[in-house]
Order: C-alpha cells, then sequence, then structure tokens
C-alpha cells in the first residue's frame, strides 16, 4: 500500500508571492503547476519545474479558466471546444518547459471552476480529457474520484488517477463543498491527518453531515495556498510514516 501526495504550485506572479514551494517540496510526492490563466507566469513556471526535479518531485500541469482575477475559482461559462483548447494550449506550455530542463511532464490536473465544473458536466469533462490525450500519449489525468472526468477518461482510453482532498469537506454524493460555505475548507492539521489515513486504509471519506463513502483514492491533495498548509502535510506525512504507508507518485489506472 502507498499513496501520492500533491499539491498545486507555481502560483506566484511577477512580484506577488504565493505559497512557500521550496518547503512544500519535503512533503509532497507529486505538483500541480499553474500555467498562467489563474496564477503563474513564464519564469515561475519554468522555476517550479526546476525545483521539482531538484526535488524528484513529479510534475503536472495544472490548467484553468483565464481568470487572474478570481484566480480561477469563478463559474466562467466555457464551450468544450474553448475548455479543450485552453487546456491543450497550457500543457504543451509547461510540457515544453519541462522537457528543456530535461524532465518529464507526467500528468495534469484542472484548476479551480474548471475542475469543478467538469465533476458533473460530461460535456466538459470529455474535452479535458480528449486534450490530455492530444496533449501526450503517456499522460494521466489526476481526477475526483468517482466524477464525471473519471467517466471521460476511461471512455477516451487515457490513463487516469483519482484523488482525494484533505483539506475539503465533502457533501452526501462525493462533491467538495463550494468554498464560499462555513468550514468548507478544513485548517486543523491534527483532522486532515485523521481523515486522510481513513481515506487511505479504510477506504472512506466522512461528509459534512457526519456519513461515510467509499472511497480508493491515488493521490491525496493538500491545498498550498491553504492556511497552515505545511502544517497539514508534516501532520499528514506523519501519520502515514507511523501507519507504514509510504509515499509515492501515482503510476496511473490503465484502462483495457
Amino acid at each position: 500500500m502507498s499513496i501520492d501526495i500533491n499539491s498545486d504550485l507555481g502560483e506566484s506572479f511577477g512580484n506577488y508571492e504565493m505559497g512557500n514551494d521550496p518547503l512544500l517540496m519535503e512533503f509532497i510526492s507529486s505538483a500541480n503547476i499553474a500555467c498562467g490563466y489563474h496564477a503563474g507566469d513564464f519564469i515561475t513556471m519554468r522555476r517550479t519545474v526546476l525545483l521539482c526535479l531538484e526535488a524528484g518531485v513529479s510534475i503536472g500541469a495544472h490548467p484553468s479558466y483565464p481568470d487572474l482575477q478570481g484566480f480561477g475559482r469563478r463559474n466562467i461559462e466555457f464551450t468544450p471546444e474553448e475548455i479543450y483548447s485552453m487546456v491543450l494550449y497550457q500543457t504543451g506550455a509547461l510540457k515544453c518547459i519541462t522537457e528543456a530542463e530535461g524532465g518529464i511532464l507526467r500528468h495534469v490536473k484542472p484548476h479551480g471552476a474548471m475542475y469543478n465544473n467538469a465533476t458533473d458536466n460530461s460535456a466538459k469533462a470529455s474535452a479535458i480529457a480528449e486534450a490530455v490525450r492530444k496533449a501526450g500519449d503517456d499522460l494521466i489525468l489526476l481526477c475526483l474520484a468517482g466524477s464525471a472526468m473519471e467517466d471521460a477518461a476511461v471512455k477516451t482510453g487515457l490513463r487516469y488517477a483519482t484523488e482525494a482532498f484533505s483539506d475539503r469537506q465533502y457533501d452526501s454524493r462525493g462533491r467538495l463543498i463550494p468554498r464560499g460555505y462555513k468550514d468548507a475548507v478544513i485548517h486543523n492539521p491534527e483532522v486532515c491527518a485523521s481523515r486522510v489515513l481513513d481515506m487511505v486504509t479504510k477506504k472512506r471519506i466522512i461528509t459534512i453531515d457526519s456519513n461515510f463513502l467509499s472511497i480508493n483514492p491515488d493521490s491525496i491533495c493538500v491545498h498550498g495556498d491553504t492556511k497552515g498548509a505545511i502544517e497539514i502535510l508534516k501532520a499528514i506525512r506523519g501519520v502515514l510514516e507511523r501507519s507504514g504507508v509510504p509515499v509515492k507518485p501515482f503510476k496511473g489506472r490503465i484502462v483495457k
């Protein structure tokens, strides 16, 4: 039994700094690097790739709706064709930077509203899956377990991996509670660590109404911009190590 830990990085922009990427690298096995649409820029993308290569962290693209002002978290209506093109564009940019620096782009994880919109919208999910497939035969789509994106990956014949969130509350359907709601984001490191241990060893998540849902994640996400992210990661790594669960990059599920 092993588990991947992923985090969203490279979200600084110009003179604006977000998170503590060098320190986060010590605790994660996969990074989702912003591609300039919700955060990040060409310098930040390259620097984050270099940090990943130095730390031995698996590199992934983190495409978003073009929404710097809203950090990619505002619901903006785009057609499937537009989503396909923007995912291909952003993934291609990071893939080129990564390969130029001697690395390999391993996965793609949509960000924010794009991710949430594709959770239950099959047309948008299919546009994302098809763009990832066209961007590279070996790329893995990282998506919410039990979502339309997982279904789209299977139908497209795309390798995929499922994730669960350590620092977010779930509703009764296994969907993330919107950030605007009270207690949607969890900041207590011990609570996050306990939830992760349940996800990994008992294959379940507890919902906001105190029920359990079955889950079998390949990866656990800790948002780099969550307040106390470093403390949360330390607590998670600690509880996993004490339970004998190694942290390794996911390999992706092969559709047969």
